[in-house]
């Protein structure tokens, strides 16, 4: 399916970006697609955690204590063991040292910055600073190609059916999902790493769709209080453009996979 199809489905008020990014010394030159509906910046939610934990690694004496916390925040999206590192190592200096490594600069929010899933992205932004992290395990980074295979360790529960939609068993993924008491929009977004030999191709998918019901609303909500798994409703919600968005991307950069399954 293509970008315009899939964006002409959108329902009023939903917002969905794509970006994907292929580079690597020798092949073909760099290429890169982006496609944005809708809003131009989205609170990022779990998206982010591999590159705070890559982040904040050097920055945390014991090592050991960094990968307590690091591995969970991302193989399981530990909410928990995230903000440990982000409150120990602090906003600042995780975003500055992102954008230093990356090029890429975010910022805290202004109300709370301890609130990490609220730094606002772009999915050209979120693939870029990816692109740069998995360059670096490639180049021998032993923390970067560390936190590449807990991503390859994301279950199913919480992968969205990209690794199937995108036909890349391996790809190291990240998702992140979120529907804030103060938003009418569930917020689904994924990042999938796909090994591509000696090069890189990462594929970064944001969707923020209508969620005005306010008794549907209440029970997420009341299920988030409880720590109770929301995915099901992100699936209905966006799972589906989710995917469109990715595999289009992928095929964009030239990727000749088997197309993986059609929602």
């Amino acid at each position: 399916m293509a970008f315009d199809e899939l964006l002409s489905e959108l329902r009023p008020g939903a917002t969905a970006q794509v970006s994907g990014i292929g580079r690597g010394y020798g092949g073909p030159p760099a290429r890169s697609v982006t496609v944005t509906s809708g809003l131009t910046r989205l609170r990022c939610a779990s998206l982010l955690k591999p590159l705070y934990a890559w982040a904040a690694a050097a920055h945390v004496a014991d090592q050991g204590r960094w990968r307590r916390h690091a591995e969970p925040a991302v193989v399981v999206s530990s909410n928990a063991d995230t903000l440990a590192l982000w409150l120990s190592v602090g906003p600042r200096v995780i975003l500055d040292d992102l954008h230093r490594r990356t090029g890429v600069r975010w910022t805290a929010p202004n109300g709370d910055p301890s609130r990490f899933g609220s730094v606002e992205v772009t999915a050209a932004e979120a693939a870029t600073a990816y692109a740069v992290f998995a360059q670096a395990a490639l180049a021998g980074d032993p923390v970067a190609d560390e936190i590449l295979g807990w991503m390859r360790r994301v279950g199913p529960d919480q992968a969205f059916g990209v690794r199937e939609a995108l036909s890349a068993p391996d790809a190291a993924v990240k998702c992140g999902w979120y529907g804030g008491a103060d938003e009418v929009w569930l917020r689904t977004h994924a990042v999938a790493v796909l090994p591509r030999g000696g090069r890189v191709g990462v594929v970064v998918g944001l969707t923020a769709q209508p969620y005005t019901d306010e008794r549907e609303r209440e029970v997420y909500q009341a299920r988030v209080a409880e720590g109770l798994p929301v995915e099901e409703q992100h699936e209905k919600a966006g799972g589906a453009l989710l995917r469109g968005l990715m595999r289009t991307a992928l095929a964009e950069l030239g990727d000749h996979r088997d197309p993986g399954p059609q929602d």
